[in-house]
Protein backbone atom coordinates (compact mmCIF):
# COMPACT_ATOMS: atom_id res chain seq x y z
CA UNK A 1 0.00 0.00 0.00
CA UNK A 2 0.98 3.54 -0.96
CA UNK A 3 2.53 5.62 2.10
CA UNK A 4 0.94 8.50 1.52
CA UNK A 5 -0.46 11.70 3.36
CA UNK A 6 -1.82 15.12 2.73
CA UNK A 7 -2.63 17.70 4.99
CA UNK A 8 -3.93 21.10 5.14
CA UNK A 9 -4.14 22.73 8.16
CA UNK A 10 -5.83 26.91 8.22
CA UNK A 11 -5.32 29.35 10.95
CA UNK A 12 -5.94 32.92 11.34
CA UNK A 13 -1.98 33.39 11.21
CA UNK A 14 -1.38 30.72 8.79
CA UNK A 15 -2.25 28.47 5.79
CA UNK A 16 -0.49 25.29 5.25
CA UNK A 17 -0.74 22.25 2.62
CA UNK A 18 2.06 19.64 2.89
CA UNK A 19 1.76 16.30 0.94
CA UNK A 20 4.40 13.04 1.36
CA UNK A 21 5.52 10.29 -0.16
CA UNK A 22 7.37 8.15 2.16
CA UNK A 23 8.25 5.81 -0.37
CA UNK A 24 9.19 8.45 -3.22
CA UNK A 25 12.59 9.09 -5.28
CA UNK A 26 13.17 12.57 -3.41
CA UNK A 27 11.44 15.14 -5.48
CA UNK A 28 9.99 18.26 -3.64
CA UNK A 29 7.90 21.24 -4.79
CA UNK A 30 8.13 23.34 -1.70
CA UNK A 31 7.10 26.89 -2.03
CA UNK A 32 6.79 28.15 2.11
CA UNK A 33 7.21 32.32 1.81
CA UNK A 34 10.68 31.78 3.16
CA UNK A 35 13.19 31.17 0.61
CA UNK A 36 16.16 29.68 3.15
CA UNK A 37 12.98 27.21 4.93
CA UNK A 38 12.34 26.16 1.05
CA UNK A 39 16.25 25.10 0.76
CA UNK A 40 16.26 23.05 3.77
CA UNK A 41 12.86 21.24 2.83
CA UNK A 42 13.97 20.43 -0.39
CA UNK A 43 17.52 19.03 1.22
CA UNK A 44 15.08 17.01 3.56
CA UNK A 45 13.09 15.29 0.76
CA UNK A 46 15.95 14.40 -1.50
CA UNK A 47 18.15 12.25 1.20
CA UNK A 48 14.95 11.17 2.56
CA UNK A 49 13.89 9.84 -0.70
CA UNK A 50 10.63 11.37 -0.10
CA UNK A 51 8.41 13.33 -2.64
CA UNK A 52 7.32 16.08 -0.62
CA UNK A 53 5.08 19.27 -1.70
CA UNK A 54 4.95 21.92 0.70
CA UNK A 55 2.68 25.08 0.31
CA UNK A 56 3.01 27.30 3.27
CA UNK A 57 1.52 31.34 3.74
CA UNK A 58 1.43 32.98 6.88
CA UNK A 59 1.78 36.63 8.78
CA UNK A 60 5.43 36.60 8.15
CA UNK A 61 5.10 40.76 7.76
CA UNK A 62 4.83 40.31 11.63
CA UNK A 63 7.37 37.07 12.33
CA UNK A 64 8.69 33.93 10.70
CA UNK A 65 7.77 31.98 13.84
CA UNK A 66 3.81 30.89 13.20
CA UNK A 67 4.67 30.00 9.80
CA UNK A 68 7.55 28.02 10.61
CA UNK A 69 5.97 26.49 13.30
CA UNK A 70 3.05 25.21 11.69
CA UNK A 71 4.37 23.47 8.80
CA UNK A 72 6.40 21.44 11.56
CA UNK A 73 2.96 20.73 12.95
CA UNK A 74 1.85 20.21 10.28
CA UNK A 75 4.68 17.72 8.36
CA UNK A 76 4.58 15.83 11.60
CA UNK A 77 0.70 14.97 11.13
CA UNK A 78 1.80 14.51 7.58
CA UNK A 79 4.29 11.83 8.45
CA UNK A 80 2.39 10.17 11.40
CA UNK A 81 -0.75 9.26 8.85
CA UNK A 82 1.48 8.10 6.09
CA UNK A 83 3.47 5.62 8.58
CA UNK A 84 0.21 4.60 9.79
CA UNK A 85 -0.44 1.93 12.01
CA UNK A 86 3.28 1.63 12.60
CA UNK A 87 3.04 -2.39 11.64
CA UNK A 88 6.63 -3.69 10.27
CA UNK A 89 8.61 -0.30 10.62
CA UNK A 90 12.27 0.07 11.83
CA UNK A 91 11.35 2.63 14.40
CA UNK A 92 14.56 4.10 15.28
CA UNK A 93 16.90 6.05 12.94
CA UNK A 94 20.20 7.66 13.52
CA UNK A 95 22.72 9.62 11.31
CA UNK A 96 26.05 11.40 12.11
CA UNK A 97 26.38 14.19 9.27
CA UNK A 98 29.49 16.31 7.81
CA UNK A 99 28.66 19.65 6.39
CA UNK A 100 32.28 20.93 5.79
CA UNK A 101 33.17 22.57 9.08
CA UNK A 102 29.93 21.23 10.43
CA UNK A 103 29.29 17.66 12.07
CA UNK A 104 25.54 16.81 13.36
CA UNK A 105 23.92 13.86 14.97
CA UNK A 106 20.20 13.07 14.78
CA UNK A 107 18.51 10.18 16.60
CA UNK A 108 14.82 9.65 16.65
CA UNK A 109 12.13 6.98 17.43
CA UNK A 110 8.88 6.95 15.93
CA UNK A 111 7.43 5.09 19.36
CA UNK A 112 4.47 7.20 19.90
CA UNK A 113 5.72 8.95 22.57
CA UNK A 114 6.45 13.01 21.47
CA UNK A 115 10.14 14.35 23.34
CA UNK A 116 12.46 17.08 21.59
CA UNK A 117 15.96 17.31 23.14
CA UNK A 118 18.76 19.50 21.67
CA UNK A 119 21.95 20.17 22.95
CA UNK A 120 24.17 23.04 21.27
CA UNK A 121 28.21 22.77 21.11
CA UNK A 122 28.82 24.35 18.03
CA UNK A 123 30.40 27.92 17.67
CA UNK A 124 29.52 30.54 15.29
CA UNK A 125 32.42 32.79 14.81
CA UNK A 126 34.31 31.72 17.72
CA UNK A 127 30.96 32.20 19.97
CA UNK A 128 28.26 29.68 20.96
CA UNK A 129 25.65 29.12 18.51
CA UNK A 130 22.96 30.24 21.22
CA UNK A 131 23.80 33.72 20.16
CA UNK A 132 19.99 34.34 18.50
CA UNK A 133 21.04 37.83 16.46
CA UNK A 134 23.57 35.47 13.97
CA UNK A 135 19.91 35.08 11.04
CA UNK A 136 20.30 33.74 7.71
CA UNK A 137 17.68 36.16 6.14
CA UNK A 138 15.47 36.01 9.38
CA UNK A 139 16.03 32.11 10.55
CA UNK A 140 18.14 31.71 13.52
CA UNK A 141 18.80 28.59 15.34
CA UNK A 142 15.85 29.46 17.76
CA UNK A 143 13.63 29.25 15.08
CA UNK A 144 15.07 25.64 13.23
CA UNK A 145 14.38 24.39 17.36
CA UNK A 146 11.34 25.48 17.11
CA UNK A 147 10.16 23.70 13.76
CA UNK A 148 11.69 20.63 15.02
CA UNK A 149 10.14 20.95 18.38
CA UNK A 150 6.71 20.97 16.61
CA UNK A 151 7.29 18.36 14.43
CA UNK A 152 8.07 15.89 17.31
CA UNK A 153 4.85 16.67 19.09
CA UNK A 154 2.93 16.41 16.05
CA UNK A 155 4.38 13.33 14.97
CA UNK A 156 4.63 11.75 18.07
CA UNK A 157 8.03 11.46 18.04
CA UNK A 158 11.15 11.14 20.15
CA UNK A 159 13.88 13.28 18.08
CA UNK A 160 17.49 14.21 19.43
CA UNK A 161 19.90 16.61 18.10
CA UNK A 162 23.16 17.26 18.79
CA UNK A 163 25.68 20.13 17.32
CA UNK A 164 28.62 18.91 17.75
CA UNK A 165 30.70 21.75 16.42
CA UNK A 166 30.60 24.06 13.81
CA UNK A 167 31.68 27.90 13.00
CA UNK A 168 29.24 28.58 9.78
CA UNK A 169 25.56 28.73 10.84
CA UNK A 170 24.18 27.79 7.61
CA UNK A 171 26.18 24.85 7.34
CA UNK A 172 24.90 23.85 10.67
CA UNK A 173 20.87 24.03 9.73
CA UNK A 174 22.10 22.27 6.42
CA UNK A 175 23.62 19.61 8.24
CA UNK A 176 20.43 19.39 10.62
CA UNK A 177 17.71 18.82 7.98
CA UNK A 178 20.05 16.58 5.84
CA UNK A 179 20.73 14.18 9.46
CA UNK A 180 16.64 14.58 9.48
CA UNK A 181 15.71 13.14 6.40
CA UNK A 182 18.16 10.38 7.00
CA UNK A 183 17.44 9.25 10.12
CA UNK A 184 13.11 9.61 9.28
CA UNK A 185 13.93 7.50 6.45
CA UNK A 186 15.86 4.80 8.27
CA UNK A 187 12.81 5.11 10.84
CA UNK A 188 9.99 4.52 8.58
CA UNK A 189 11.76 1.78 6.24
CA UNK A 190 10.02 -1.52 6.44
CA UNK A 191 11.50 -4.47 7.94
CA UNK A 192 10.56 -7.84 5.94
CA UNK A 193 12.15 -9.38 9.08
CA UNK A 194 9.17 -8.19 11.55
CA UNK A 195 6.85 -9.55 8.79
CA UNK A 196 4.57 -6.76 9.65
CA UNK A 197 4.77 -7.20 13.36
CA UNK A 198 4.79 -3.97 15.80
CA UNK A 199 8.50 -2.82 16.88
CA UNK A 200 7.98 -3.00 20.01
CA UNK A 201 7.20 -5.75 23.21
CA UNK A 202 4.07 -4.04 23.89
CA UNK A 203 2.70 -5.08 20.69
CA UNK A 204 1.39 -1.47 20.17
CA UNK A 205 2.77 1.90 19.89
Amino acid sequence: MARKAKIERSTQETQIRVAINLDGSGKAAVATSIPFLDHMLDLFARHGQFDLEVSASGDTHIDLHHTVEDIGLTLGEAVAQAIGDKKGIRRYGSVILPMDEALVTIALDLGGRAAFIIRNQATINGSIAQRLDDKIKGIDLELIAEFFKSFANSCQTNLHIILHYGENLHHIIEAMFKAFGRALDEASQLDERLKGQIPSTKGSL
